[in-house]
């Protein structure tokens, strides 16, 4: 029998994603970009580039030939990195089950997709290209969850978002084990905002952390109550952003998907963004790049993906086409933008004045 399952990504999601269904048993084949990676996992049963020191089931198998991994497939998860998601969902149109609207599709990339108007989400984007089967019946699955806590068991809680009640059952059943434990939403939208603009707070987080490691004079002033406020102000400001973008569902910002997603982002130690915040501090490399555009174009440099770079220049064409009031979000774009200096934002906009409302 073919194999039923692929995952498009072998980054560390990705394969993780692929060891919790390969160890319910079933067959999995999972598309990685790098011929190393497809190598790795297949004569070795690792993925030492994007999670290290995991070993993986043997009914994992990795393909580079990105029509070859989608072909014939009951379910596909896309776990590509915003930036390049849209290219390679256009590649994979061709393919016969796909064209044909026979296998159900799950997204967890986290992000917005740039357009020629305005920036999008995620699943609204890909519904502009794919068949018109797959309409309102995409799935978003997303929460507080880190690859490699996920890949080494430990108990964690997803989201599957869809308008498409026995879609979102579908991956859910596909998902669900003894310690990954997965949950309906119809706030497909709601969900997919929090996923997208946490990353960006965590940047703040980690930048934050990095005053604390330098002992910076401003860090004389953060604690964990500091924490606290700029979590309540970063979740604040993420509830506005989702409900006038069309959100349905309020409660989705006080559930798993949003101060549970957000809080994990912002203070694990596996967190890209909170990393990329703190390496803003005490590496200055954003002085290797000119601007966010730059940055944006040139982040695999940095060896590691932080999707709230992205999301960051996305929320502030948003927010401003909608005269909405995003201070952290701002001051963060401001930041990747070389407009003003970390220093200068975190002091500023942690003070009373910094955050009123």
């Amino acid at each position: 029998m073919a194999v039923q399952i692929a995952v498009i990504g072998a980054g560390a999601w990705g394969t993780a994603i692929a060891k919790v269904i390969a160890e319910k048993g079933k067959d999995v084949i999972i598309w990685a970009l790098e011929e190393e990676v497809r190598d790795d996992i297949n004569m070795r049963h690792k993925n030492s580039r994007f999670l290290p020191d995991i070993s993986l089931p043997e009914n994992i198998k990795a393909s580079s030939n990105l029509m070859e991994a989608a072909s014939g497939r009951k379910f596909l998860v896309l776990s590509v990195p915003s930036m390049y998601l849209l290219k390679v969902v256009k590649q994979i149109l061709p393919v016969d089950n796909i064209r044909e609207g026979e296998t159900a599709i799950a997204v967890v990339t986290k992000g917005f997709m740039p357009t020629k108007k305005n920036p999008q989400l995620i699943l609204e984007t890909l519904e502009d290209y794919l068949p018109g089967f797959y309409r309102q019946s995409l799935v978003y699955i997303a929460g507080p969850s880190h690859a490699e806590e996920v890949a080494q068991g430990k108990i964690t809680g997803l989201i599957a978002a869809s308008q498409n009640a026995k879609n979102s059952i579908l991956f859910r059943n596909l998902l669900t084990s003894k310690n990954l434990l997965v949950y309906s939403s119809f706030d497909v939208r709601g969900v997919q905002v929090a996923a997208a603009a946490k990353n960006v707070i965590a940047i703040a987080f980690g930048m934050m952390e990095g005053f604390k490691s330098i002992g910076d004079g401003n860090s004389k002033h953060f604690g964990d109550g500091t924490e606290s406020l700029l979590l309540a102000a970063g979740l604040n400001e993420i509830q506005t952003l989702g409900m006038i973008m069309g959100a349905t569902h309020p409660e989705t910002f006080t559930s798993i998907s949003g101060i549970g997603d957000l809080d994990v982002t912002c203070r694990s130690i596996y967190g890209r963004n909170r990393r990329f915040g703190r390496e803003i501090v005490e590496k200055k490399i954003l002085n290797s790049y000119k601007n966010i555009d730059d940055l944006i174009e040139n982040i695999n440099k940095l060896g590691y993906f932080p999707e709230g770079a992205a999301a960051a220049k996305y929320i502030r064409i948003l927010a401003e086409k909608r005269r909405l009031k995003m201070p952290i979000s701002t001051g963060i774009y401001r930041i990747l933008n070389r407009e003003i200096e970390p220093s200068d934002f975190l002091r500023n906009i942690l003070s009373v004045s910094g955050l009123r409302r």
